[in-house]
């Protein structure tokens, strides 16, 4: 009877286990979706303070420089953004959406 109780008890394990093995992958799924909101938010705020100080009525000039060596002075948010090397999808989407609001 002992070795039936112990196989009894090793096969609600192993279901168990491949629960546990769910829970994980939902967990990892959850962590993943939140990086990636966390990453795009990151990039998004990058591409607001390059901008930011040069907006209002006290806005700063910025100096922009090519990889040619050519320098650009400009305070408009819409060539700085223009002159940006950006990488990121979500930061990619930003300059193209204020392209399209300078038509």
């Amino acid at each position: 009877m002992a070795e039936t109780s112990s196989a009894n008890q090793g096969s609600s394990g192993s279901g168990s286990g491949s629960n546990s093995n769910a829970k994980q992958a939902a967990f990892n799924k959850n962590e993943k979706q939140r990086d990636v909101r966390s990453t795009n938010i990151q990039a998004a705020k990058a591409v607001a303070d390059c901008v930011r100080t040069s907006l209002g009525p006290r806005g700063m000039d910025k100096m922009i420089q090519d990889g040619r060596g050519q320098t650009l002075i400009t305070n408009d948010g819409a060539t700085i953004l223009q002159k940006m090397d950006v990488v990121h999808p979500t930061a990619k989407m930003l300059v193209e959406i204020s392209k399209a609001q300078d038509v």
